[in-house]
């Protein structure tokens, strides 16, 4: 009945299709691009129940709480804004006569800098509620933990890094195999530091735990530069 139908024709496997070209996403994007975007999230004018400030504080906050969780690239590009918005507030707020300088070094995070974004953490916050309220009560309380201790004890111990490695007692990772120094540094990770108003001291963590290798004393109105020259003179004595 169906002798005259012609035969059909060969099976072949379906041609490949072309791959789909990869979405790009906010990771992809250079660092330039990402700031120039987050920046863009500021309002430029107020609104009907408030002004251009109080909105750019709130979009702070945002920043804070929710954009930068979304992924790494927006956590660097949020970080960097809210850092470079409050470092005025924050160093306002250090106490004479120590310094400051929160800012990554070489590529590496200060000890300073985690005090900064634990400041930013409960600035950004206190003001946008006192924005919305005019009944809030700022803690004060929070801010001066942060700057009668925690600011002067990093700031210190950055210190201590910088001399020490310059005098070969402490190393940060970054020295090159085969310098010929005839001590082994102490690695950086592994030192803290002990503050009071009376006395500084360095504290080496091990596998026993932490013991105190160094003590100084100090004044109130002493420079953490002077301490910090102290503490890593009497490292170096340790070693002779």
């Amino acid at each position: 009945m169906h002798s005259n139908l012609p035969p059909p024709p060969p099976y072949g496997a379906a041609p490949p299709s072309s791959p789909r070209p990869p979405r790009l996403g906010f990771a992809a994007l250079p660092s330039h691009l990402l700031l120039h975007i987050v920046y863009a999230t500021f309002p430029e004018t107020g609104g009907i129940d408030e002004g251009k400030l109080e909105r750019q504080r709130k979009t702070l906050y945002w920043l804070s709480t929710s954009l930068r969780l979304v992924n790494r690239a927006l956590y660097i590009a949020c970080t960097h804004v809210l850092r470079s918005a409050y470092l005025p507030a924050y160093q306002a707020l250090v106490r004479a006569p120590y310094t400051s300088d929160p800012f990554p070094y070489a590529a590496s995070p200060q000890r300073e800098t985690a005090v900064l974004d634990r400041f930013v953490a409960l600035k950004v916050r206190e003001d946008v509620w006192a924005d919305d309220s005019a009944l809030h009560l700022a803690r004060a309380d929070g801010f001066a933990d942060l700057f009668a201790l925690a600011q002067p004890r990093s700031r210190l111990e950055d210190l201590v890094r910088g001399y020490g490695v310059r005098d070969g007692v402490v190393s940060d990772g970054k020295e090159r195999q085969g310098e010929g120094r005839s001590v082994s540094p102490v690695p950086f990770d592994a030192l803290s530091v002990s503050f009071s108003t009376r006395k500084a001291g360095l504290v080496l963590a091990s596998r026993g735990g932490k013991r105190t290798i160094v003590e100084v004393p100090r004044t109130r109105d002493e420079k953490l530069e002077v301490a910090a020259k102290r503490l890593v003179k009497e490292l170096r004595n340790c070693f002779t």
